[in-house]
């Protein structure tokens, strides 16, 4: 069609009109060129993953369990995913009333502490508590799953120096770092009521079925063993030991460590030796400098505390949630720093990045952000760091989240979250694809055939 049109008018004026047109088009071009650079790249087309929620995982549990505060989240080689949550974070007269004694209804107990789902949401293990030969932490915080399908559990509670090793099956293995040694001051107990500050004070006296859980109510039992003060250059004992990933060719954990202590600590993973350690930026971690986050103010020199997440990548780099400094860091295996970035960076009170996963991708392109306070999950460009989007916001219906606490994914890059204080939950997140997205959050992704 175009050169019988130029043919018609001759040369010249073929000429003439090819001029215009291309003059035309480079116009149009500079056009859009700058309307991108001016558009914010939250609103330009990014590609991310979709996910749906699945309002039918996990299946009821059994015996009237019901879930606790969950404090750690982890999905083994089977696609089986694994929580541990606190069997003591309950109020009697709302929640657990067939515990209580004498009971004052038909329902609830307290589920054990460590409870195992298969694929499809049923629940095909538990277990969890105290026991012979090793100390139950106070607060049970964090869950790994070695490369030979072993169970790490770390604790949040004001004593808690110990990593405890178990089979997948609940058979005590190990327990790594020395107990107390001296006395404190008695850390501040909890109220008794659902409105308490930070994660469980007290551990629960045995966490069987049947009414053999938890205590029943907040601040009841036994008082809370006195705290500890921090000491990040032990190599015997650990700070409130958060989180677990490992190196199955270095045989090594890398341990987020932790409530009390601010500081990445490598274990050997048969003896629980610790190799190394190291806090913020790869500096020498300093116990005594504790500033306060300030959006837009210096950065920290320092980890603050909690330090939640200590996550390894298939390319060896080290992610660490400096939960309430509101930031990132990563680091080679060796404690070099690499790089570091803010998430929300107004966010004040507990922080914003509490759990960090890749995407399942051989090169694991993105990476999914738990933040807690702010009630989402943030969807990352693993190596630039660049956010694309998020999804998620406050509330107690499926797809929303109330202290969205853990992240983890399968090998069918499906996404798992826990929530703890009154969340009070898991979720199974269906992958569907990657596909482009404008949007800075996604809200709720409920699905397609669930919406009016």
């Amino acid at each position: 069609m175009m050169h019988r049109s130029l043919g018609g008018l001759g040369q010249a004026g073929g000429a003439l009109l090819l001029l215009s047109t291309l003059s035309a088009a480079a116009a149009a071009q500079r056009a859009t060129g700058a309307k991108q650079a001016a558009t914010p790249a939250s609103t330009r087309a990014q590609q991310a993953p979709k996910f749906e929620v699945d309002l039918m995982w996990p299946k009821p549990m059994p015996n009237r369990w019901i879930l606790g505060s969950a404090t750690g989240l982890a999905v083994d080689s089977r696609d089986h995913v694994w929580v541990v949550n606190l069997t003591d974070s309950f109020t009697a007269r709302t929640e657990t009333g067939a515990n209580a004694n004498p009971p004052i209804g038909e329902c609830c107990f307290p589920s054990p502490n460590v409870l195992e789902y298969d694929a499809s949401g049923v629940l095909v293990g538990n277990w969890g508590g105290p026991g012979q030969g090793y100390d139950w932490p106070e607060t049970n915080h964090g869950l790994g799953i070695d490369p030979e399908g072993n169970v790490w559990i770390g604790g949040s509670g004001g004593a808690d120096s110990r990593i405890l090793k178990f089979s997948r099956d609940g058979k005590f293995i190990a327990q790594f770092g020395k107990g107390p040694t001296l006395a404190a001051a008695p850390a501040a107990g909890r109220g008794t009521d659902t409105a308490y500050t930070g994660f469980s004070t007290g551990r629960a006296a045995g966490a069987g079925g049947g009414g053999r859980g938890g205590r029943g109510g907040r601040g009841g039992g036994r008082a809370s063993t006195p705290a500890l003060p921090a000491n990040s250059q032990s190599t015997e004992s650990f700070g409130g030991p958060a989180a677990f990933s490992f190196d199955a060719d270095a045989k090594e954990v890398f341990v987020a460590d932790g409530y009390r202590n601010h500081r990445v600590a490598v274990l050997d993973m048969t003896t629980g030796a610790v190799k190394r350690f190291w806090g913020a930026y790869g500096n020498k971690p300093d116990d005594a400098d504790t500033a306060k986050y300030t959006p837009g103010g210096t950065p920290a020199k320092q980890f603050g505390a909690p330090v939640l997440c200590a996550t390894l990548s298939n390319d060896g780099m080290v992610y660490v949630c400096d939960t309430q400094n509101d930031r990132i860091q990563v680091f080679k295996k060796d404690g070099s720093f690499v790089k570091e970035k803010v998430i929300a960076p107004k966010t004040l009170g507990m922080g914003s990045v509490w759990s960090i996963a890749f995407s399942r991708d051989p090169q694991q392109k993105y990476m999914y952000v738990a933040d807690g306070m702010n009630m989402r999950v943030h969807i990352l460009d693993r190596q630039s760091l660049e956010e694309l989007t998020s999804f998620g916001d406050g509330g107690r219906q499926p797809g929303q989240f109330y202290a969205v606490h853990s992240v983890a994914t399968d090998s069918k890059g499906n996404l798992y979250t826990t929530e703890t204080y009154e969340g009070k939950r898991v979720q199974k997140f269906n992958y569907k694809g990657v596909a482009a997205t404008t949007a800075a959050n996604k809200g709720v992704l409920w699905p397609a055939r669930a919406k009016p």
